[in-house]
């Protein structure tokens, strides 16, 4: 039988319910009315009857029907039966037409965690696909973890690896986040925060990685509203305030448009959009703006009926308003990693003001809207997104490859964290096929994409046909092609430089395994030394070595020493945590090995040298150099970022975390080089490149990257260097050198 919204046997529940003795003569009584705002079933049948069949529906009365049996006299924090819950996210699935196994997952999707029912239960009663999305989605609360990071970045790891094996687990998990968010309120201060924070640093990126803009606009917004409510209700004010300010603009924008295309013959939807709260902010703090400084608080949208005619309304527009130097776009013709497509293009409009506008066709819009949900809600039109599901696929199989080259979950997190960066570079491969990489990525980053033994081999790399070293960061529509050598083999040093997290998991997976005995020892050597300097016994008793390793993830003492061998971990940062363990010994007490002061304050400043692998990491927004003063930021199983004191990102995050800061100093041993960034402005005449660069080599001075700006049309132009240098004294000498010619007005040492 098909149900429909009015049909009474979905809405009233079950006779019989686990743990109880009620029977059809005693039944419970029905569903309240909802409150404003809260899911109801009337609502989800109305949307499933749109598309589902009448035996699919038959399946979603009986998973209903189940999964409020199994929440009978459970509430939410808002006081709402939880079952609301479960039909809300259902719902949202249903605004994507996701298909009826979704549907029934997303009706079950808490009652393995909450109500311990089995999988095997499951797929007697619904089947093996749904009870394999419902388990997917599942947390491993009941589990022992060593620490609440470590079970977080299990139950990451468990739903990303289902994800991989079928998206509809990640888009299930995302209407349950989405709803979670729109409830927040009704948590404590605490918990919103940790939540909020979450959603932001992992959810938003899935759903931008996902291609579902529309999630993640929503989600951005709110967890925004969480973490900083002041700044969100001030914002949510002068937004207010400005679009009585700004209607005139828009109005008379929205007119000149339509008038425009219609006289050209250009069919055209034309809507203004207004950016979100996040969106503005970020603008605000990215570029050190007040709100009255961001202008283009408004954009406007074009969606036409052809392909071709995108860029017969750019040229449209373009004989319309003036357009920006340097602020087109192109995602048509390189669509952006997660589908993406449209053509971006910012022009003076009037008053001076600058608006941006988004030209696409209406099935572009389908996918950028949706993403890769986009696939179900649109699979009975003409649509073809069979590009945007070969993309997804590729990256849910890469999270596979990082997994079984990953040893633990926090660092699959972590790998997976840096995929998710939303920006990216598009280069080219010598046969044209378009690779697209993180922001920042190098050409070893390129060689692990193409394939892990060609990343394993890679000696060199040609750029544009011109040799260029491994470490090169890539930029938009670079050729590349990668050097091999079948005796090459990954080094540490790599992973300095390294973006992915495919090459960043398939390095350190080599490390791990090759001569892994050799490893083991030189670790135990090297820890043994660490040790002795604090005057520690170097044989590490029973009692204490349970306690170490209950506080890290290694799994054995053998795992410690290979991880500090190929140097995951760094000697001197274990041998300090030994000490401080055992400080907290009573009979450490008794013989006075505290004298009352902070553990920081009683041990020497870390050591280094720049050559300690993975261990230590220079920090890339302010990269140290010798004679610069340093702190190290500690971060579980990842070793030491080094910073410079003066490093404004360092100082906002010691404010956060000072207990994860350490004193750090430069060895009086050294012998190698280190990067550094420097800008040079200078006049834009002829040759000024060429004398900037020699007076760099005079200096004694190795140039690893030139960048420059786009706009060649001014009278002044900036040179961006990426330099290595000995310390502060050669680079004063290099800058020195250089601010002598005579077309350089500037030099700084640049630092993010």
């Amino acid at each position: 039988m098909n149900l429909t919204p009015a049909d009474p046997t979905l809405l009233t529940p079950p006779a019989r319910r686990r743990g109880s003795d009620r029977h059809a003569s005693n039944p419970t009584p029905s569903e309240p009315a909802p409150a404003p705002g809260v899911a109801s079933v009337t609502a989800l049948v109305a949307k499933l009857s749109e598309y589902l069949s009448a035996s699919d529906m038959k399946k979603v009365k009986e998973a209903y029907r189940f999964s409020d049996e199994m929440h009978l006299g459970q509430m939410r924090k808002s006081g709402e039966p939880y079952i609301s819950h479960p039909i809300a996210v259902a719902e949202i699935c249903a605004d994507w037409k996701l298909d009826v196994q979704a549907i029934m997952a997303a009706l079950l999707h808490d009652v393995m965690e909450d109500q311990d029912v089995r999988k095997d239960e499951l797929i007697e009663r619904f089947g093996a696909p749904v009870a394999s999305l419902v388990d997917g989605l599942s947390k491993l609360d009941k589990l022992e973890f060593q620490s609440q990071i470590e079970m977080q970045a299990e139950n990451f790891r468990k739903m990303l690896l289902a994800m991989a094996r079928d998206v509809r687990v990640i888009l299930i998990k995302l209407a349950d986040r989405l709803h979670n968010m729109r409830t927040l309120n009704f948590m404590s201060s605490e918990k919103k925060r940790r939540i909020a924070r979450e959603t932001m640093d992992v959810y938003v990126p899935i759903a931008h990685r996902l291609g579902l803009n529309t999630l993640y606009r929503e989600l951005q917004d709110l967890a925004f509203a969480h973490l900083y409510p002041v700044r969100y209700r001030t914002l949510g004010k002068a937004v207010k305030s400005a679009r009585g300010n700004r209607r005139e603009v828009v109005t008379k924008i929205l007119e000149s448009v339509k008038n425009t295309l219609d006289a050209a013959g250009i069919p055209a939807q034309v809507y203004g959009r207004e950016k979100t709260l996040f969106g503005i902010y970020r603008k605000m703090r990215s570029k050190h703006l007040s709100f009255s400084q961001v202008l283009d608080v408004y954009g406007f949208r074009i969606v036409v009926d052809s392909f071709a005619n995108c860029y017969v309304a750019l040229g449209t527009l373009h004989s319309l308003f003036k357009p920006m130097p340097g602020k087109f776009k192109d995602y048509i013709a390189i669509p952006k990693l997660n589908g993406y497509q449209s053509l971006h293009t910012t022009l003076i409009g009037p008053y001076g003001t600058p608006v941006e506008f988004q030209i696409r066709t209406q099935e572009m819009h389908r996918v950028a809207e949706s993403g890769v949900a986009a696939h179900w809600l649109y699979k009975n039109e003409q649509g073809n997104v069979g590009d945007l599901q070969q993309r997804t696929h590729a990256w849910l199989q890469s999270l596979l490859d990082i997994q079984k080259q990953t040893g633990d979950s926090a660092e699959f997190l972590e790998h997976v964290k840096v995929d998710l960066f939303p920006d990216s570079v598009y280069v080219f491969t010598p046969k044209s096929t378009i690779i697209a990489l993180p922001r920042g990525a190098t050409a070893l980053d390129f060689a692990y994409t193409i394939h892990t033994a060609i990343g394993d081999c890679a000696i060199a790399s040609k750029i544009n046909h011109e040799h260029a070293p491994l470490r090169t960061e890539l930029r938009n529509g670079d050729i590349v092609e990668i050097v091999t050598s079948p005796t090459s083999r990954p080094s540490p040093t790599w992973l300095a430089f390294v973006r992915t997290g495919k090459a960043r998991s398939a390095i350190r997976h080599h490390l791990r395994t090759i001569n892994l005995p050799e490893s083991i020892a030189l670790g135990q050597e090297l820890l043994a030394q660490a040790l002795s300097a604090l005057n520690l016994n170097p044989s590490i008793p029973d009692a204490l070595a349970d306690r170490l390793l209950n506080e890290s993830s290694a799994k054995s003492l053998d795992e410690l020493y290979a991880d500090i061998g190929v140097g995951k971990r760094m000697a001197a940062l274990v041998a300090r945590h030994i000490f401080g363990l055992s400080e907290h010994d009573l009979s450490a007490v008794a013989e006075g090995g505290s004298d009352g002061r902070p553990l920081a304050q009683r041990l020497e400043p870390v050591v280094i040298n720049g050559t300690e692998g993975i261990a230590v990491q220079l920090a890339p927004c302010c990269l140290p150099i010798p004679g610069d003063k340093m702190i190290g930021h500690l971060r579980r199983d990842q070793g030491l970022t080094v910073h410079a004191s003066d490093c404004d990102i360092a100082k906002r995050q010691r404010s956060k975390e000072p207990e994860q800061w350490t004193d750090v100093k430069w060895s009086t041993d050294l012998h190698r080089r280190f990067d550094c960034r420097i800008k040079v402005l200078v006049q834009n005449v002829k040759g000024v490149l060429a004398r900037v660069a020699a007076e760099i080599g005079e200096a004694d001075a190795n140039i690893i990257f030139v960048g420059m700006d786009e706009d060649r049309d001014q009278k002044m132009t900036q040179l961006r260097f990426t330099v290595q240098v000995e310390d502060r004294v050669h680079l004063a000498r290099l800058m020195r050198n250089v601010r002598q010619i005579p077309s350089v007005a500037r030099i700084v040492r640049e630092r993010a």
